[in-house]
């Protein structure tokens, strides 16, 4: 029988301490981060506190069998399962599909237009990141950041293999999830009070439950012809909101909406983590993109609150211009910014309907200009 000897078993069982450097704790404590904004302030805690809890996770000094940097294997299997053939995202499409009630948007189509405006951000920031030196498909992942859509800025990193997927992601949901701290100064600072102030009358239309049925199919087969590219993200996203018209699936579409978009966010936010390993995640072209993530989410707003001032100029009936920033995918969260910046003007101004359709617009732009940019890009390589 081997002699005991407590240095030996010591050295054994904390030995893995020498392996920790300065990265490694800079990744716990933003993993700690993100695991205090999911529970203290409850943003987005289905995708951030697995997020956290998976850059905290993979992080972990390893010796051994298992060595610094490898990958943890069960958490690669989600990755490749999940992410890189893009299972995740068009099955979580399917849950945000049938969260959305288009009856906004069916009642007033020109909503659509604030959509496709509020993507200028991500055109621009593209153009931004090249100037900045990246390479043109990193840069294309990074703009599409702006259009504040988790699983359209997966697509198209994925798509192209971007070498920063991690940091692109996790600036796309941290973003998504300031909605209400970002929006509000950059939508007060580019509108006046009397802007602020402009009352918009809603008038419902009635939408008939077949163009509730036939609105997605319709924009499914349009995406097709537009942007080949998008159609599989437009077409899960509709398939979702068809099974909630059809009226023959209400289990089946309540089942999506919770269940299914819950449990498919937790396993994305598990396997994002993989990206967040220390060697990979802190360099300095990290911190750059969590900037031009900004600066494609700033412009985004931009774009659609300008979008609408442009037609104040021909119109008679004026558009308050906030109602353009929700043009962004952050559904529903942006306009319920949009409404609350209304009511603390006015009390009696209410905007949420009119911003909700934008909203959802925004969210089929989103897709769309996703779809385009791959297009575009591989035009160009």
């Amino acid at each position: 029988m081997s002699k005991f000897d407590p240095v030996d078993v010591a050295a054994q069982l904390f030995g893995n301490i020498t392996y920790v450097d300065w990265k490694m704790i800079v990744m716990w404590v933003i993993g700690a981060l993100l695991i205090w904004l999911a529970i203290k302030k409850e943003m987005e805690p289905t995708l951030l506190l697995p997020m956290g809890f998976g850059a905290i996770l993979v992080n972990l000094p390893f010796s051994g069998a298992i060595t610094q940097g490898e990958e943890i294997g069960a958490i690669n299997v989600l990755f490749d399962a999940g992410i890189a053939n893009e299972l995740f995202p068009l099955l979580l499409f399917i849950g945000i599909g049938a969260m959305i009630d288009f009856t906004p948007l069916l009642s007033n189509p020109k909503m659509l237009l604030f959509g496709a405006a509020a993507q200028f951000g991500i055109f621009f920031t593209l153009c931004i990141a090249i100037l900045f030196g990246f390479e043109l498909k990193d840069a294309a992942a990074i703009g599409i950041i702006g259009a504040a859509d988790g699983p359209t800025s997966i697509f198209v990193a994925n798509y192209f293999n971007s070498n920063y997927t991690g940091a692109i992601l996790v600036a796309a949901y941290s973003y998504m999830a300031l909605v209400p701290i970002i929006q509000p100064p950059v939508i007060k600072l580019i509108t006046t009070r009397k802007e602020r102030l402009i009352r918009m009358e809603y008038n419902p239309q009635s939408v008939s439950k077949i163009t509730k049925i036939l609105f997605p199919i319709i924009i499914t087969a349009v995406a097709g012809l537009v942007a080949p590219k998008s159609v599989a993200l437009v077409g899960f996203l509709m398939f979702g909101n068809l099974i909630r018209e059809c009226g023959v699936l209400n289990s089946l579409s309540k089942s999506a909406q919770n269940e299914l978009a819950n449990l498919i966010t937790l396993m994305l936010g598990l396997s994002i983590s993989l990206k967040l390993k220390a060697e990979d995640f802190i360099q300095v072209q990290t911190l750059m993109i969590m900037g031009l993530g900004l600066v494609a989410f700033v412009f985004d707003t931009v774009g659609g609150v300008f979008f609408a001032k442009f037609l104040n100029i021909f119109l008679k009936k004026k558009i308050n211009p906030m109602v353009g920033a929700a043009g962004i995918s952050a559904f529903p969260m942006s306009s319920r910014v949009v409404n609350k910046i209304a009511l603390e003007e006015d009390p009696q101004n209410y905007l949420l309907m009119q911003a909700v359709g934008t909203n959802v617009s925004g969210q089929i732009a989103s897709v769309i200009a996703g779809g385009l940019i791959v297009t575009l890009v591989e035009m160009a390589l």
